[in-house]
């Protein structure tokens, strides 16, 4: 067979689970770089994130979506219905569940909407914070919510297991051209990129309730003529109060989520940037549609 008859596999695997399950972690490792912000706090993926990882000749798509929890805001309902939207669309079904915490609720309900996939498999994640012992239990029960090609026994964090769970899924990417580059990257826009980097920061230094209640947008890019990237970044919140919490005393919270995201930005990249941040008061902003268009999300009434 000459190498421009050479079969081809490629499609897509949506990694869905309940929030703080390490999705976004599971995914980083994969890639080995930073494609989904990570948080302790949960509900911070919001967007569904695609990232390409060839296996061999084959493509994997991976689909990181929002975690499933029970939606209250319309914000919500569109994150929740992103990650359902993403199991019907997907060549496989990776369900991610935390060890530490077992067959939750939120897993059955998911047990029960993906059981009839063709291609379904279940992750073990956190497995290195529990007992082995303890792990059969999870496993016995998972095994009744569904028909699991293969249950992985993974640590996101420490990378333990990836690489075997990583051959199992390209076993069964069907057949069919490349739908992406072959090269190992995020499908993601770069100003949404930017603004996610920016938001996870936002994440790490704020412990109210506000980081539920803010929307990063990066409203222009620009290249100055010593070619330092210049990145205008509004930060988006609904009241005077949340604007006060995300300044600080004399500016010095926004200073230094300014600085550690511009940091990451020349990490991530390479390059020299500047990040120019600003609050803006907008109580609406969770029913525009147009806050949902840029992250992937349906807006949902």
């Amino acid at each position: 067979m000459t190498e421009n008859t050479k079969k081809t596999y490629s499609g897509f695997i949506a990694i869905i689970g309940p929030t703080n399950a390490g999705k976004s972690t599971l995914l980083n490792q994969i890639m080995g770089r930073k494609v989904s912000i990570v948080s302790h706090k949960v509900q911070t993926t919001r967007t569904r994130l695609r990232a390409v990882k060839m296996v061999g000749d084959k493509q994997l798509i991976f689909v990181d979506t929002p975690g499933v929890f029970k939606p209250a805001r319309r914000l919500d309902r569109a994150m929740v219905g992103a990650a359902m939207d993403a199991i019907s669309d997907a060549d496989a079904v990776l369900l991610l569940v935390d060890a530490t915490k077992g067959v939750t609720e939120t897993i059955r309900e998911l047990g029960k909407k993906i059981k009839d996939h063709k291609n379904v498999f279940a992750v073990l994640n956190k497995v290195d914070a529990i007992r082995k012992q303890d792990l059969l239990p999870i496993v016995a029960e998972l095994s009744e919510l569904a028909e699991f090609k293969e249950i992985f026994m993974v640590s996101a964090l420490k990378n333990d297991g990836v690489d075997g769970m990583l051959t199992s899924l390209a076993d069964v990417m069907p057949e069919g051209p490349y739908l992406f580059d072959t090269v190992d990257a995020p499908d993601v826009p770069d100003n949404l990129y930017l603004a996610e980097l920016t938001r996870e920061k936002i994440y790490k230094y704020i412990h109210q309730e506000l980081p539920y209640h803010i929307h990063v947008v990066t409203e222009k890019v620009d290249i100055d003529h010593e070619g330092v990237l210049e990145i205008y970044q509004k930060i988006v919140v609904k009241s005077d109060g949340y604007k006060k919490i995300i300044v600080g005393k004399g500016g010095e919270q926004l200073k230094r989520i300014g600085t550690e995201a511009r940091h990451d930005i020349q990490d991530q990249w390479g390059v020299n940037a500047r990040l120019h941040l600003f609050v803006r008061v907008e109580p609406d902003w969770e029913e525009k549609a147009e806050n949902y268009e840029d992250q992937g999300l349906e807006f949902k009434k």
